[in-house]
């Protein structure tokens, strides 16, 4: 097989063998698993075989424990006897075709015999619903979900908007949401705000709410706080039936350490899904750690992505920690500083090959899904086809945009913002990859930090932002908002990314209830009245949004990022400009003083945008263009920006 990613990054040709391991590896794996002439697709049926299938007139269920010496299936549909013994198979596995059917509803769990004599009880693997108990562990529930499907999935013909989205946090009520409230209320306001994907976070089954989704114990079922799997079904259906894509926030980096509940010890071993001693275990997550190099491990992995395309309908993934999984010490204190950190003995090429399986997975089961790798690494080939060498994502996520902003608001005054910098950080990419740009996502709003509208506002959020107060510090505060949002949605990527409610400049923090803060759903909630009222300057913040977002829609700029032409950069005058597509950008980041420019066109161009306009909080319009004799003459007021269609 070619390697073709040479073409696009001739630095990379001293890595050329690393490169081409990359390939032999990914080859080698794939004949170990398929033989000479199976697929991807069909090896990743695992959920068809395990688990419980229901068949016409009884359950057969099947459960992989290999260390295991004895097991039956309990519940409380036998009173959690011994009495449905399951019987040896091949492989480790253990079966069972159950007399009769067993009640929907019943909560149910394996029951193993180690080799030492102990006794366990195990939350069956493939198991796609599960509760917690009055001791606070789950519980597996039989479920055998109906759903009529009305809609095909929308087809994507720009690039990705993406509104990350948390179920139980998107009400304003002091509570849990659930998949039901957020199609009828939430599902809405996205489709209005001009979004075409929704990614969904913490969707996978988790013991602790607080995780935020991001330590799974039940890799097949959906988290049941928010709702059963049927309402999962419609949400996605009725998405699709607005034009939405839906992608998951997968997570195969890790898995929860608890015993019980998810895979860890499950039939005894450390080494049945992961890795033994130190290798298995994320000592900055206190978490366990899959291993890749495991046929079995990569049949239950790959098996979960199929199932999540398959079963429910999802368009698409976004990876979670992929930078974890790409490097022996996760990418912890690293320094990426030059390209032998990517192709050293600390690469894990086992977890490489992994994500490569699961990109060609994703493409055979659904070809127009769309897979987003979340590495701060900038792992060369990330998100390029296989076939060029490449890891196979469709995109990257532009991570250091949101950290090169918060260290700006927080640390730097607005004089010291250095425009050169910030060009090379929304501007620089790996060759031909495409990156998701945002200025800020859940990340940057966990507590103990703050979302970018309340590092600009902080205590004056919760007293000026009345449309009749006056202060210049709310006045600075949506002015920055609106620019670090235009730069960054124009400039940082071939798609863009927006936590749900930053879009307005939702305040505060987020922060889930737990023994900490007294159990609070303070900061665990979207307070949606802040932009429908009328009378509070959030609602500018929505406008600007809406409208910035209705660019893409209108011009189709950024999906090619060829189209940058030109750009000015007067870093002491805090001046910044830029061609993209048939669209011009100006910025003035000045805090002070209005500043001029003047560029050559053809024609006479058309102003389309200026977030100094009323409507979106400003003060104006108060800045100026004219256009004589083939020159544009702009002159832009102080922390304002203007959009012009070049004709």
């Amino acid at each position: 097989m070619p390697l073709s990613i040479l073409d696009y990054d001739p630095y990379l040709e001293p890595f050329k063998e690393d490169l081409s391991l990359r390939l032999f590896e990914y080859a080698r794996t794939k004949k170990r698993l398929l033989g000479t002439d199976g697929t991807l697709s069909d090896f990743a049926n695992g959920y068809k075989y395990f688990g419980f299938q229901q068949e016409k007139n009884h359950w057969t269920f099947r459960e992989w424990a290999p260390a295991a010496t004895k097991a039956w299936l309990v519940g409380d549909f036998n009173n959690w006897e011994n009495n449905f013994e399951l019987r040896s198979a091949y492989g480790g596995t253990w079966e069972i075709s159950t007399p009769g059917m067993l009640p929907i509803g019943s909560k149910v769990k394996v029951k193993l015999l180690l080799k030492d004599g102990q006794t366990v009880y195990r939350v069956p693997s493939y198991i796609m619903y599960a509760v917690q108990n009055e001791r606070y562990e789950m519980d597996g529930v039989i479920t055998h979900p109906q759903y009529e499907w009305k809609h095909k999935a929308p087809s994507l013909t720009e690039a990705p908007l993406i509104y990350e989205a948390h179920i139980g946090i998107s009400t304003e009520d002091y509570r849990i949401n659930s998949y039901k409230e957020f199609t009828r209320d939430v599902l809405p306001r996205i489709k209005k705000d001009g979004y075409n994907t929704i990614q969904l976070m913490a969707i996978m089954e988790h013991p602790l709410y607080a995780s935020f989704g991001y330590q799974v114990s039940n890799f097949f079922a959906i988290s049941s706080r928010f709702g059963k799997p049927e309402d999962l079904m419609e949400l996605i259906d009725t998405a699709h039936g607005m034009g939405l894509r839906v992608l998951l926030d997968v997570v195969h980096s890790h898995a929860v350490k608890n015993v019980g509940d998810g895979l860890n010890l499950f039939d005894g071993t450390t080494s049945q899904y992961f890795h033994e001693g130190n290798r298995g275990e994320h000592s900055a997550w206190n978490t366990k750690l899959f291993n890749y190099g495991k046929d079995e491990v990569l049949h239950f992995l790959l098996s979960n992505l199929k199932f999540w395309i398959d079963v429910y309908k999802f368009d698409g993934f976004r990876f979670d920690g992929v930078t974890s999984m790409l490097y022996h010490d996760h990418g912890l204190g690293t320094a990426f500083t030059d390209y032998s950190k990517y192709f050293s003995l600390n690469t894990d090429v086992e977890a490489v090959t992994y994500l490569m399986l699961a990109n060609e997975l994703i493409r055979q089961v659904n070809p127009d899904a769309t897979t987003i790798a979340e590495d701060m690494s900038a792992m060369p080939g990330m998100a390029l086809p296989i076939s060029s060498g490449g890891i196979g994502f469709d995109y990257r996520l532009s991570m250091g945009i949101p950290d090169f902003w918060i260290k700006q608001l927080k640390e730097k005054s607005d004089d010291d913002l250095d425009l050169m910098a910030l060009w090379w950080e929304l501007t620089t990419r790996r060759p031909g990859e495409k990156n998701i740009g945002y200025a800020e996502s859940h990340d940057q709003a966990l507590v103990g930090d703050k979302t970018i509208m309340m590092w600009l506002a902080d205590s004056e959020i919760y007293w000026k932002m009345d449309t009749g107060s006056e202060s210049l510090i709310i006045d600075r505060a949506i002015a920055l908002h609106k620019l670090i949002r235009l730069v960054t949605f124009s400039l940082a990527g071939e798609g863009y990314l927006n936590f749900m409610g930053n879009e307005f400049g939702h305040p505060e923090w987020l922060d889930f209830p737990r023994e900490g803060n007294g159990d609070s759903y303070q900061h665990a909630r979207r307070q949606w009245s802040l932009a429908d009222n009328q009378d509070l300057r959030f609602k500018y913040l929505l406008a600007f949004d809406n409208d910035m977002i209705n660019l893409e829609h209108r011009f189709k700029f950024m999906e090619n990022s060829a189209s940058l032409k030109q750009q000015w950069v007067q870093n002491s005058d805090k001046l910044l400009a830029y061609q993209k597509g048939d669209l011009l950008f100006a910025f003035n980041f000045h805090p002070s003083y209005e500043q001029q420019l003047h560029l050559n066109f053809a024609e006479k161009p058309e102003l389309i945008f200026d977030t100094d306009d009323r409507k979106y909080g400003g003060f104006g319009p108060r800045s100026s263009f004219g256009w004589s004799k083939g020159k544009l003459n702009i002159i832009l007021e102080p922390r304002c920006a203007m959009v012009f269609r070049i004709k």
